[in-house]
């Protein structure tokens, strides 16, 4: 939930994670084999829709296991009869006794579900929830290879990422909202009416007819990061078809972009000082002294940086913007604070390729050159909808002191993200607030007291606000918990979707 700029300032910090975990985008090759998943009824379908929850999904091989399927729903949830788009599933098939399909997403906005369940499942879910499951991904509307946003090619995103704005100046943040304004013009260009129809609420629509197509009575969910606010939004929906759902690393839906960007900004910086000390621990740390020590000369090394840009072995320039993303990477796992170390220590040393590694990783640029998916575009179509944001510049220069003031390593880099919405073609539908999901059966709702991006308080208040909710806590480092913690989350997370048991409200693991 971050700039909408990949080059104005740190973009995607909630997609990150999913970055990590995930590979390319899946592109589906039918073979011979094919199987159709029997549609849901027309009497069960909301008016109207009827063509849309009674469609039947193709699925046909798409790599060992997997099954891929396309699906359609309406560009436009008021104009059913009006155009629609194209979202592509997939699903690892569960191999024993099956209760039905568990979608899953793994956060963003903009990263992709086929990509989760493709590349990371194996590793990250219990063998006995394969086993129990149809484990289905999906690309939300507008991300990856569902009708994508379409803004930059692969040569305007390297060129964009090697610009750096100067917004202590006048001119320097005209130069950028000048720039902003041409790339709202190309994303509205290069993808059509599409690129208003993008947002989160009518992305949690289209799981409704995921559930109906799939055969599924209830939804089963287990979102991450963003994907706890495309749940938490379908639980308001429709809480008569909530199932099982579990939302791990929660967005709050009554913070508004600005209270967003500050409570990341305050995790990062928090996150940066329990790494620093970790660092200074371990003997082989390039910084030294005292943790204030330490914070001192990391922020000098920025500057540094952001007046200097150091230059990768491929030629390419890495300003600041890209070595903070780069940097940050790291941070949503503390099992990879040492490759940060390392990262950093080869930084003093003129070395930048790891940095510039990890940044490409967060952009989707891959060794050949080419990115991934469209996580830069789809990330800023889906917040410029989701969430309105003032972009007026005295209003702006105030929030870029207060997150500096509340995050002195880290905050100053997360400033001006409005700028990339105010000459976006299409205005926000989006606006915060509570989400009760009134009626809706237990939902889970897990927080770690470390993370960075989805801060621990964001998770205690979304589970305070569904009013069905139970609020597991994992005490530790790191962007969300299931799959990356320990047993007594996994057993929790598992045991629910299994067993139905609904874990203690305040469990802590």
């Amino acid at each position: 939930m971050r700039a909408p700029r990949r080059h104005l300032s740190v973009m995607s910090l909630l997609a990150a994670m999913a970055l990590l975990l995930s590979g390319c985008s899946v592109t589906a090759t039918p073979v011979s084999e094919s199987t159709a998943t029997a549609p849901g009824t027309a009497a069960n379908a909301p008016k109207g829709l009827e063509k849309f929850y009674t469609q039947r999904l193709e699925w046909s091989s798409c790599g060992g296991s997997l099954k891929c399927a396309e699906l359609s729903v309406p560009m436009d949830y008021a104009n059913p009869a009006g155009e629609t788009l194209s979202l592509k599933l997939n699903k690892r098939p569960g191999s024993g006794t099956i209760q039905g399909s568990l979608l899953v997403n793994p956060g963003g906005p903009g990263a992709s579900g086929l990509d989760l369940v493709r590349d990371s499942v194996p590793q990250m879910f219990g063998r006995s929830l394969q086993d129990g499951f149809d484990i289905v991904g999906f690309d939300p509307r507008g991300v990856a290879s569902s009708s994508p946003v379409k803004c930059e090619d692969a040569a305007e995103q390297d060129a964009g990422r090697q610009v750096q704005f100067d917004t202590s100046t006048d001119a320097g943040l005209a130069a950028m909202r000048a720039s902003s304004a041409d790339y709202a013009a190309l994303c509205a260009e290069r993808t059509g009416a599409a690129l208003g129809f993008v947002d989160t609420v009518s992305a949690a629509r289209d799981m409704d007819v995921m559930r109906a197509v799939l055969g599924d009575e209830k939804l089963n969910f287990l979102g991450f990061s963003y994907g706890t606010s495309l749940g938490a939004h379908y639980a308001e929906l429709f809480p008569k078809n909530v199932g099982r759902l579990v939302l791990d690393g929660a967005l709050d839906p009554a913070l508004s972009n600005e209270e967003i960007t500050l409570g990341q900004a305050v995790g990062f910086e928090n996150e940066i000082r329990a790494y620093l000390q970790d660092c200074l621990a371990s003997g082989d740390c390039p910084f030294s002294g005292s943790l204030d020590d330490a914070l001192t000369q990391l922020r000098a090394l920025l500057d540094t940086v952001e007046a200097n840009p150091m230059v990768a072995s491929d030629g390419r320039s890495v300003p600041i913007i890209d070595f903070v993303n780069g940097f940050i990477i790291p941070l949503y796992d503390n099992a990879s604070w040492p490759t940060l170390t390392q990262a950093l220590s080869s930084v003093m040393d003129g070395d930048v390729d790891t940095i510039e590694y990890f940044a490409d990783l967060s952009a989707g640029r891959t060794s050949d050159g080419t990115y991934s998916g469209n996580g830069a575009a789809s990330f800023t179509a889906i917040n410029c909808l989701d969430y309105p944001m003032n972009a007026d510049v005295a209003t702006m220069r105030a929030d870029a002191a207060t997150l500096t003031k509340a995050a002195p390593t880290i905050g100053k880099y997360l400033a001006f993200g409005a700028v990339g919405c105010q000459d976006w073609e299409f205005k926000a539908t989006g606006k915060p607030g509570k989400l009760t999901a009134k009626g809706a059966a237990p939902i889970v709702v897990i927080g770690t007291t470390g993370d960075p991006a989805t801060p621990y308080a964001w998770s205690q208040s979304l589970a305070k606000s569904l009013e069905s909710a139970s609020l597991v806590t994992y005490q530790g480092h790191g962007h969300t918990a299931y799959g990356r913690s320990n047993g007594c989350v996994s057993d929790a997370v598992e045991s629910y979707f299994l067993d139905g048991t609904v874990p203690t409200d305040g469990l802590t693991c």
